[in-house]
């Protein structure tokens, strides 16, 4: 078998990366060449991504992989779903894009719900309501900045935006596309019905790419400036979750996944949208991956409490690591209180220790006394949230679930994994850390014809990565804690 050598730029809400990867002899290796900072910057009293910051460390990341002298065959960004850059001719952008968390968006969805029924916009689109969906973000923007507005072109998806600055292609790849809540996933295109019913101008919307479309090579400027020669840009699934999917290594269909993170995507892979009004009901998504598969799941707030916490200590002279935080919640005494991730408090930043312990107070809760009994509290509050959510995939779909693969960088936390093995009572499947670029570099090997199929791709992942199977443990006790979970959360 040939050797191949492609290029991931995993753009995540906390750091970018640009990764090496190698096919050769049915396996993949990967190799981390450059990471940096992507987070959030303030600025006019509001939150935006610095995406030409983080577009120059991506060329420093290809300038690195050049100096390694191998035949790069193509190379592709992926990254979170939902922001976009509005693009003007030769300007690189009209204006820092807004982070998703912003404060701009509260009350958006009502008021998008007063222009069209939310069951209108479910049958439309499929998508889970999230206040921060590309839909009520665009219908802010016109309420906003109709003068902006005005001026635009196209706007791009932002794992297409910097495909874009590295091929010149002004292109949605569709698993991006799909979070938008503008896309309709039995029709395959954008729901023109949406977009006239909210006024949106339909100029603005590009042109939709499978995953793996080839886009045409590297701008010669971007050659120059890298050292790369001959390369291709591909749209694998530019939308991070899309990728990691792909590389989950499972057989059969009685398994689930959850990408771990940031944000938890928790969900099973489908042949058709499920679109129904149970699935309305309990607030599930179908987005697109590869090949049009369907990512029916649930977007579920993730290791980003952790984070915020982490942060919140940081700022009062207390540091420490993830390791360290792990250890520490794996020394705190068990199930002794819980939150429900899923309250809007815990979606914004700032102050998160505090409106933990608020939280546990106002249900009767008495608070955390430390740092390691916060972060166990996040971390068994999540793995109840997960048994939750797989319970009502099996109520919406009927499937049963015998096996979770978890993946991403959230899959290190091997305190978590038993945590979601013990809440569940299904054992849980971990090993594929980098799993987002791995999906990346594979779609691209697809897109190339390098490999035959998605399945030949799974292979792939089971051939070049172990798995650890964390079983479930304390069936009993666990269930009594689902019980106060479930009285807690119906009550908040």
């Amino acid at each position: 078998m040939s050797t191949y050598h492609y290029v991931a730029c995993d753009l995540g809400a906390e750091s970018g990366r640009v990764v090496l990867g190698t096919l050769s002899d049915g396996r993949v290796a990967i190799e981390e060449i450059h990471r940096f900072p992507t987070g959030a910057i303030s600025i006019g009293g509001s939150l935006r991504w610095d995406l030409l910051r983080s577009f120059d460390e991506l060329k420093t990341g290809l300038r690195k992989v050049a100096a390694r002298g191998l035949p790069i065959a193509s190379v592709s960004t992926d990254s979170w779903g939902v922001d976009y850059v509005f693009l003007h001719g030769r300007e690189p952008m009209l204006g820092l894009p807004y982070h998703y968390r912003d404060a701009r968006l509260d009350g958006s969805m009502e008021k998008a719900f007063a222009k069209v029924p939310a069951d209108k916009i479910f049958a439309e689109s499929g998508i889970q309501f999230m206040q921060l969906n590309t839909l009520y973000q665009l219908l802010t923007d016109l309420e906003q900045r109709p003068k902006l507005l005005k001026l635009v072109e196209k706007f791009l998806t932002i794992g297409d935006y910097f495909n874009y600055l590295f091929s010149g292609a002004k292109k949605v790849e569709v698993s991006l596309a799909s979070t938008t809540q503008l896309y309709d996933p039995r029709k395959r295109k954008w729901s023109r019905e949406l977009i006239k019913s909210f006024g949106l101008p339909a100029k603005i919307f590009p042109e939709i790419v499978p995953s793996g479309a080839k886009l045409g090579p590297l701008l010669p400027e971007i050659a120059s400036e890298t050292g790369l020669q001959g390369v291709e840009v591909v749209a694998s699934c530019s939308h991070d979750t899309g990728a990691a999917v792909a590389a989950v290594p499972g057989e059969g269909d009685d398994w689930a996944y959850l990408s771990s993170g940031t944000w938890s995507l928790l969900g099973i892979e489908s042949e058709k949208p499920i679109i129904t009004d149970k699935s309305r009901a309990y607030n599930f998504t179908n987005e697109v991956g590869y090949d049009h598969t369907i990512r029916f799941l649930k977007n579920i707030i993730g290791l980003w409490v952790v984070q915020e916490c982490r942060r919140a200590w940081a700022n009062a002279g207390q540091e420490y690591s993830y390791d360290q935080l792990t250890k520490l919640a794996d020394e705190a005494p068990p199930l002794k209180r819980f939150i429900n991730p899923a309250a809007a408090r815990f979606a914004k930043p700032g102050g998160m220790p505090e409106k933990i312990a608020g939280y546990c107070r106002e249900t009767g809760q008495t608070p955390p006394e430390s740092v390691g009994a916060t972060v166990r509290c996040v971390l068994e509050s999540l793995a109840l949230l997960y048994d939750r959510t797989l319970r009502e995939i099996a109520t919406v779909t009927g499937q049963k679930i015998a096996r979770l693969h978890i993946v991403g960088g959230g899959s290190k936390n091997t305190l978590l994994n038993q945590l979601s093995a013990n809440a569940t009572q299904v054992p849980v499947h971990t090993g594929t850390v980098e799993a987002t670029a791995i999906g990346n570099i594979l779609i691209q090997a697809l897109g190339l014809g390098h490999l035959p199929s998605l399945a030949a791709a799974r292979d792939v992942v089971r051939q070049s990565f172990p798995v650890s199977i964390h079983r479930p443990q304390d069936a009993g006790v666990w269930q009594d804690a689902k019980e106060r979970f479930g009285r807690l959360t119906l009550a908040t």
